[in-house]
């Protein structure tokens, strides 16, 4: 320090506090006689690699996906938005959101309560987290995340050099009291998924809204984030959270109505961050095709899915899933979307038992943090006739337990 003080010409007191600044931040570590290195920024934190291999003939119930029986078929929408292009090609320059589209995606928006906002099309829901994210934030800067939430979110934010701060989640959504301590402690920003929640299936509810809105309003300077992804496939009410900090993004995907290779999600937010996140994109990307942007509208006009008949049948298998788990003395959660959470007391050993007994379930490392273990079981593929099977080899492979809760 003092060489690279006098190098520069200024005081070693100066050149210290850049050091504590880096240290902070996340840009290096120090490492005592071996003096200070720059981190290395990888591009994930290996959370995939907790995952199971599904060997055949076992019966896979991990992976998370919806039901393909549920998608819409495709197949007219995006011709007939190739015809438009045929007649009128998007060239270079061009408005980067389709205007039907932002129109529609407007519509929704105040339907649900949403504030007022520009609208933006990004490609997919983590897409736009993160580039909200990078639109604000620092390296070493803190982010509030559910916990059990999801594994990517959880493995983007280091990569993006920010640091986790778990926030308990119940049914109801992330505890008010674990997001105060949280904002109190530093956190600069907070991710919270409305609804369809994964791992857990949690779903904001009304009163859990009011209770983080008050806590939100004595932090307006928190980034705050919602990803709606369950948008399409839910039943419960929207309560969204936005419009009481001074930035804030709401994002809403059209990967789990839709499809999963339909990548494009809208974004809408203060008018600060979605200018700046537009911006960012236009130097990257440019923007989303709007080929895509107008397949999309014509599903949203031709009604391709019937939200509440979806909602439905997801919600028939996951509360056949968790009574048939309560009949046998095993707590299970799930409000809504397509996943149920079952806490077990030994994680490791329980995915290998119900592997052996041919399911394969997701297990929990993939999606905690500070929570204790757990599975998940995706049910949106969940035939009548397995649940009770199902049941059975978890109740064996984890134990009748008395009720308790995820945190």
């Amino acid at each position: 320090m003092r060489e690279l003080a006098e190098r520069l010409g200024v005081n070693p007191n100066t050149v210290a506090a850049a050091y504590r600044t880096l240290r902070e931040r996340g840009v290096i570590e120090t490492a005592g006689r071996r003096g200070s290195r720059v981190r290395p920024a990888p591009a994930t934190t290996g959370r995939e690699h907790f995952r199971v291999d599904v060997p055949e003939g076992v019966r896979d119930v991990a992976q998370g996906n919806p039901d393909p029986a549920l998608l819409p078929p495709l197949a007219d929408a995006f011709a007939a938005a190739a015809a438009e292009g045929d007649r009128a090609p998007v060239l270079y320059g061009g408005t980067p959101v389709e205007p039907e589209l932002a129109r529609m995606a407007r519509a929704g928006f105040d339907a649900d309560g949403v504030p007022e906002g520009p609208v933006a099309v990004v490609s997919g829901a983590l897409d736009g987290v993160e580039r909200v994210l990078a639109a604000h934030l620092k390296p070493g800067d803190a982010v509030a995340v559910e916990d059990p939430g999801w594994g990517r979110t959880l493995d983007l934010v280091p990569a993006l050099g920010l640091r986790t701060v778990p926030v308990g989640v119940d049914d109801e959504g992330p505890r008010a009291e674990d997001v105060r301590r949280a904002l109190e402690a530093g956190a600069r920003a907070l991710i919270v998924t409305d609804r369809a929640q994964n791992p857990t299936g949690a779903a904001v509810s009304a009163p859990r809204a009011r209770a983080l809105r008050a806590v939100l309003r004595e932090h307006p300077e928190v980034l705050l984030i919602e990803d709606d992804h369950g948008h399409g496939i839910v039943d419960l009410p929207l309560h969204p959270l936005a419009g009481v900090t001074r930035h804030w993004a709401f994002v809403r995907s059209a990967a789990k109505a839709y499809g999963p290779d339909l990548r494009l999600a809208l974004l809408t937010g203060d008018t600060l961050t979605v200018d700046r996140v537009s911006g960012r994109h236009r130097l990257g990307p440019g923007w989303v095709s709007r080929l895509m942007q107008r397949a999309l509208v014509r599903l949203w006009a031709g009604g391709a899915v019937d939200t509440a008949e979806v909602a439905a049948s997801y919600g028939r298998r996951r509360d056949a899933l968790i009574g048939a788990l309560a009949r046998r003395g095993v707590a299970a959660h799930g409000r809504s979307g397509m996943n149920v959470w079952v806490p077990v007391p030994d994680e490791t050993g329980a995915v290998a038992r119900l592997l052996h007994a041919g399911w394969a379930v997701a297990p929990g490392a993939r999606f905690r943090l500070a929570a204790p273990p757990g599975i998940r079981v995706t049910v949106s593929t969940l035939a009548d006739g397995e649940v009770e099977k199902l049941a059975d080899a978890i109740t064996s492979a984890v134990g009748p337990a008395p009720a308790r809760s995820y945190d």
